[in-house]
């Protein structure tokens, strides 16, 4: 008997090993040493990524040596460098995270009847086979076209971190958000302080570049702030409102029925930065420590 529900007809449903046609999957790839770096070769992704990267270094340059080396307060420099560098290098630590970790990948082409029938099903118990990976598919996974694999609770593929964003990479992915929308506002917060004592004083004096330059660096400048501060601003809200909820953005859009069980908000976050709360949730270096936090409860 072939059991489908609604919201997933288009995966292959069964619990036995014949209906799932193991004999179209080759056998799946030897796994790769624990030491491999996760990343996609896509060339849009790459691309966005450089770019992301291109615009922090040239906010950094135009922090540093536009506004804050020709002030006269050392103080007022040395403070708003350390805060804005610190929290540049924080944001593509965090970007680097999310875009070289396994953001949760299904081991590809494990459908297999060996496989399969090594599952030792009980009667009534449903697997899910992708047609495109030949993967078996745990709940809330999904595949990835860009990627070409299926992806544990998939929320998304950003092509700005040129990777998925899913169960093991969701963390540095709400820290880069978090952490360019922090520039963002601190940059603009200085440009516009910057503007102010320019008018104020002779414009050769507040920059070591031409007075033109200066400007058209600011104005650069301040259209890259404030397009980042909104973008991350929205996403970073997004995505902690999609952790406190427990539902990806693909479940979302596609009204997926909910099978797992409610936890607390609170649960729901250290399920994704770690159990229990620390000072580490903030660090790009470190791995969420689940702990007690269970990833997946399901209602039965």
């Amino acid at each position: 008997m072939l059991l489908i529900r609604p919201a997933q007809r288009t995966r292959d449903i069964e619990r036995q090993a014949g209906y799932l046609k193991p004999e179209h999957c080759v056998p799946p790839p030897p796994r790769s040493g624990a030491g491999t770096m996760w990343f996609i070769r896509d060339g849009c992704g790459i691309t966005c990524a450089v770019i992301t990267w291109f615009l922090v270094l040239y906010a950094e340059f135009v922090v540093m040596f536009v506004m804050l080396l020709p002030a006269r307060s050392a103080a007022y420099s040395l403070f708003n460098g350390v805060l804005f560098s610190g929290l540049a290098f924080l944001a593509l630590a965090s970007h680097a995270k999310a875009m070289c970790t396994d953001p949760g990948a299904v081991p590809k082409g494990n459908a297999t009847k060996e496989f399969i029938e090594s599952l030792q099903l009980k009667p009534g118990q449903v697997v899910y086979k992708c047609p495109k990976c030949c993967s078996i598919k745990p709940d809330r996974a999904h595949h990835c076209s860009v990627c070409k694999r299926c992806i544990k609770k998939m929320d998304h593929h950003c092509p700005w971190v040129n990777n998925c964003v899913g169960e093991n990479n969701q963390k540095f992915f709400v820290l880069f958000t978090m952490y360019i929308a922090l520039i963002s506002f601190h940059a603009l917060l200085m440009a516009a302080l910057h503007f102010v004592f320019c008018f104020e004083e002779d414009w050769k004096k507040c920059s070591s570049f031409s007075p033109p330059a200066t400007v058209v660096l600011l104005i650069l400048l301040c259209f890259e702030g404030l397009l980042f501060l909104i973008f991350t601003a929205v996403m970073f809200g997004t995505q902690v409102h999609s952790i406190c909820s427990d539902e990806t953005g693909i479940e979302q859009l596609k009204k997926e029925e909910r099978r797992w069980a409610k936890r607390s908000k609170w649960m729901n976050m250290k399920v994704v930065f770690g159990h229990p709360f620390s000072i580490a949730w903030l660090s790009p270096f470190a791995s969420p420590d689940h702990g007690k936090a269970d990833l997946y409860q399901y209602i039965v």
